[in-house]
């Protein structure tokens, strides 16, 4: 089990054990180095997925010569999309069909991870991604896939579903099935180096959403708990420190980490209103996800909070990380992460209004009603409904903070 700090795991090898499947995740600075030979146990005749932005910075061409210093056959597509569609996993599809590839391998963020799984999704099986919406509809087995994440973020390189959008509608499609999950992950702090601050901001939040929505899921196990701790212990500890020292290796290690650690515990308990609220705001007016997902989260946290059992929950994550006394009561720990999130999305200049990035007042229905409609709105801890979510959407138009916005709602 991948269960240490980043301190506890330098340069070493360890396995995250699922349901069904095993993974095992190199982690330490350096170790894209040993790509090559860890590629070899896999195949002989891989699949390099990436994106242009990558190609312009060379990382692609410098893993390329990895591989081949280990005698491997290597085929790049460096066309992925952000929110990749059926369409463009098609492209890939017709160029890894064409090399005969026997393992696939995803370079970068979370476009590049899920065109590269749903690339295998239609390689192995046939059809179109539709046909694996939902779970465990994949009925032959994958190629081995091993994930190389450049951004410490959507935590897909511990996931085994591939959210790919329909071509017309725009609607996120979450495919799943355990043999989609990667074989292997490599986690190197240093390919987080060239990230823009923007970037590292935005992906910095997603991981730290991811981190706190998990926790709190009808789905929640004791092992997507611990997973989901230990992120929001890494994330929320050296985020801060990232943006103070962008070349704090040490700190961009442990956030890489946590949002590996944040990506498992989805795997195991799924997300919930947040992720609901922000995929509106994406497809509406191309909202970058880890703002959308950041500039909602107070309010669903102070929303599912009004329920018991999901204060008490938030509090002891509070307590454990050090944001509150061993003994203070449950609303004054919950208060106080929140809190934590609010100076977290200040730092990382998230704004709190949805008037910043041209939304209306008079699009609220139409948001709620699509929110309503995003699968993860079905695991919110607390039931939640289309006049919930015109509410929450309405507290994002005063152009208040985001502390002084939880304030008022109290």
């Amino acid at each position: 089990m991948i269960d240490s700090h980043a301190d506890d795991v330098k340069g070493d090898s360890f396995f995250i054990d699922g349901e069904k499947a095993s993974q095992k995740i190199i982690y330490g600075n350096g170790v894209i180095n040993r790509a090559g030979e860890v590629a070899k146990e896999c195949g002989s005749n891989l699949l390099l997925v990436t994106d242009s932005g990558l190609s312009s910075a060379g990382h692609p061409q410098k893993l390329k010569e990895i591989f081949e210093q280990s005698n491997l056959n290597v085929t790049l597509f460096d066309k992925s999309i952000e929110n990749p569609t059926e369409s463009s996993v098609q492209s890939c599809v017709q160029v890894a069909s064409e090399a005969h590839v026997d393992l696939i391998v995803g370079l970068g963020g979370g476009s590049s991870m899920d065109t590269a799984k749903g690339c295998n999704f239609i390689l192995s099986n046939g059809g179109r991604m539709s046909d694996y919406w939902g779970i465990g509809k994949a009925s032959q087995p994958m190629l081995p896939f091993i994930a190389i994440p450049t951004t410490a973020g959507t935590g897909s390189e511990c996931q085994s579903f591939a959210l790919i959008s329909e071509d017309q509608t725009n609607k996120k499609m979450a495919c799943g099935d355990k043999k989609a999950l990667p074989k292997i992950t490599i986690l190197d702090p240093e390919l987080t180096l060239s990230l823009p601050s923007s970037v590292t901001a935005c992906t910095g939040v997603d991981a730290l959403a991811h981190s706190l929505e998990s926790l709190v899921t009808t789905k929640r196990n004791p092992s997507s708990n611990r997973h989901a701790q230990l992120a929001f212990d890494l994330i929320h500890k050296n985020l801060p420190l990232v943006f103070e020292n962008p070349q704090d290796l040490k700190s961009r290690g442990a956030v890489l980490l946590g949002a590996s650690h944040a990506g498992a515990a989805i795997e195991r308990s799924m997300l919930g209103a947040a992720h609901s609220m922000a995929n509106p705001l994406t497809a509406s007016r191309g909202v970058i996800h880890g703002i959308a997902v950041g500039m909602v989260l107070p309010q669903v946290m102070k929303f599912n909070a009004e329920q018991e059992e999901t204060n008490r929950i938030y509090a002891e994550v509070a307590r454990k990380s050090g944001l509150a006394g061993p003994n203070s009561p449950d609303s004054e720990a919950t208060r106080n992460l929140i809190a934590r999130v609010c100076e977290i999305l200040k730092l990382a200049n998230i704004s709190s209004s949805l008037e910043d990035y041209g939304f209306l007042p008079s699009e609220i229905n139409s948001l709620a009603d699509a929110a309503r409609e995003q699968w993860t709105a079905s695991f919110n801890p607390r039931s939640i409904n289309s006049s919930d979510f015109k509410n929450l959407y309405s507290l994002l138009f005063p152009t208040a903070s985001c502390e002084n916005q939880i304030a008022q709602a109290n």
